[in-house]
């Protein structure tokens, strides 16, 4: 049984509001001696909220597989990502406001540093600024052109990240990534995964072979990495599904695309932690009854192996979770898409924790909102795509099920 089609069914186009605080790669590991970020941030204001609370563990995606951001966020927005695969690529260029046709592939690009033998020595090109990747983009597209009927689009998303997309009639999106994920590796060739992608296939590598002397003066980003292939398709939104009307508050492109892919509206982009609040109070309550409020700097810190920097994010947002919760929401959801532990410097496998707040909620012995305390919390470990089902039934839009 799909879970998430009984859900449809059951959903109310009325209800409760419901807002979800997601700290993107909030789930840590402890740092010897110590403990996790969490435990070791000062959190007086997301302890009191726990003891309010409902509280879990959620494995956004399954047991020991590591999500990506796409497929974590699908999860808590109740569109199970092992069904509905979405390559980073369609994300990354919804994020920007590109105009994705149907039948479009989208990959991510990040521009990268390569040493003279090839081998990728940093994968983000040292975070170069926003300026540099539009002056690389631009110089790209008036120096590389490919031999096929249709086009190509190159377009900066920001820092390092920018998004490729081809645009042809019967283009498949099944490749593998040319990213290696690593430094000391060449990027990887092209490799359609079925029949249909070997012309894409083909493209690409045209293209980064016609990239590369573009780029070969450029000190820090002299690479093109590719990754998140994905043919786009429509998807069914949040209101057609489960009667919500959402509004996205992120930073990050990314992000605002799922939002886009989902049918939420989106909020001009904030400025930091507290600009995100801020928009998140300016715009509660008008037309829309569920609050996606995305928080980057968890993840970001955490990939870079700064686990001091990640507790202070985490401070952060605690001092400014007070302005969240006066908002009165009927549900108020806080958790993660995915674990990024400081001491491991990327994503992870672990589960992330959770707390749904709600006068329906049943309350438990959670005292300190951190993994270790979570684990012991009324909801156990659960799959990420249970949490839409619970935040509908806390907010009072689900109907009963049978007889």
């Amino acid at each position: 049984m799909d879970i998430t089609r009984v859900w449809e069914d059951l959903s109310l186009s009325e209800g409760g509001t419901i807002v979800y605080v997601v700290l993107d790669g909030l789930g840590g590991l402890p740092r010897k001696p110590g403990g996790t970020e969490l435990e070791e941030a000062r959190t007086l204001n997301l302890d009191r909220l726990a003891k309010e609370s409902a509280c879990g563990l959620l494995e956004t995606v399954g047991p020991g597989m590591t999500p990506g951001s796409g497929p974590g966020h699908l999860a808590l927005f109740g569109c199970d990502p092992l069904r509905h695969p979405l390559g980073r690529g369609i994300l990354s260029a919804l994020g920007i406001d590109f105009e994705l046709r149907e039948g479009d592939v989208a990959a991510r690009v990040n521009f990268a540093t390569a040493d003279e033998a090839g081998r990728v020595t940093d994968r983000r090109a040292g975070r170069i600024d926003s300026e540099m990747n539009r002056r690389l983009c631009r110089k790209i597209r008036e120096e590389v052109t490919l031999d096929f009927e249709g086009s190509y689009f190159l377009e900066t998303v920001s820092e390092h990240r920018a998004v490729f997309v081809l645009r042809s009639p019967d283009l498949g999106g099944a490749l593998k990534d040319t990213d290696p994920q690593d430094t000391g590796k060449r990027p990887l060739e092209p490799e359609a995964l079925d029949e249909r992608s070997r012309k894409t296939a083909d493209l690409v590598r045209s293209f980064l072979e016609k990239t590369r002397p573009v780029l070969v003066r450029e000190k820090r980003a002299n690479a093109i990495l590719l990754r998140g292939f994905d043919r786009y398709s429509p998807f069914k939104g949040l209101e057609a599904r489960f009667g919500l009307r959402g509004l996205c508050v992120a930073e990050y492109p990314m992000y605002r695309g799922i939002s886009r892919l989902l049918g939420m509206d989106i909020a001009p982009p904030p400025e930091g932690i507290e600009g995100s609040v801020e928009s998140l109070e300016a715009h509660f309550g008008k037309d829309h009854d569920f609050y996606f409020l995305h928080i980057k700097k968890t993840d970001s810190s955490g990939e870079d192996g700064d686990f001091d920097e990640k507790v202070r994010v985490i401070e952060k947002m605690d001092k400014l979770m007070p302005r969240v919760r006066a908002l009165e929401p009927e549900v108020l959801v806080v958790t993660a898409d995915h674990s990024t532990p400081a001491v491991m410097g990327r994503h992870s496998w672990h589960p992330v924790p959770l707390m749904i707040r709600s006068r329906f909620a049943r309350v438990d012995a959670v005292e300190a909102f951190h993994e270790e305390a979570c684990l012991r919390g009324s909801l156990g470990l659960r799959p990420g795509l249970h949490l839409m089902g619970l935040a509908l039934a806390h907010a009072g839009r689900l109907k009963k099920y049978g007889a």
